[in-house]
């Protein structure tokens, strides 16, 4: 299993930036895919966007996709979120995960290890 702390998250205005980073510890982390879900008040979790073991291949949720950008750092056992262009809507408590394998997936069941979430407000 792997550790995974996020952090970044904080209020925003509409328009604005945040980067969101998530540490990862207890296992070889350049071996497996990473990505970052979000969970808004009332709703279920939903994906973001997932980089597979290199950083060389991405996917973005339709909602997001132009505005965020997910990357990693092998040396350094880290994955990010910027977040540009902030809506009202993208509101939510957002996770760091790490898949069991090293393609980039979508679905939660092919993530094993979570974060604990780092809360978003985008306020109008």
């Amino acid at each position: 299993q792997v550790q995974l702390v996020e952090s970044g998250g904080g209020l925003v205005q509409a328009g604005g930036s945040l980067r969101l980073s998530c540490a990862a510890s207890g296992r070889t982390f350049s071996n497996y895919a990473m990505g970052w879900f979000r969970q808004a008040p009332g709703n279920e979790r939903e994906f973001v966007a997932t980089i597979n073991w290199s950083g060389l291949t991405t996917y973005y949720a339709d909602s997001v996709k132009g505005r965020f950008t997910i990357s990693r750092d092998n040396a350094k056992n880290t994955v990010a979120l910027l977040m540009s262009s902030l809506k009202p809507e993208d509101t939510a408590t957002y996770y760091c995960a790490g898949a069991r394998t090293g393609r980039s997936v979508t679905s939660e069941a092919d993530y094993a290890s979570w974060g604990q979430g780092t809360q978003v407000i985008v306020s109008s």
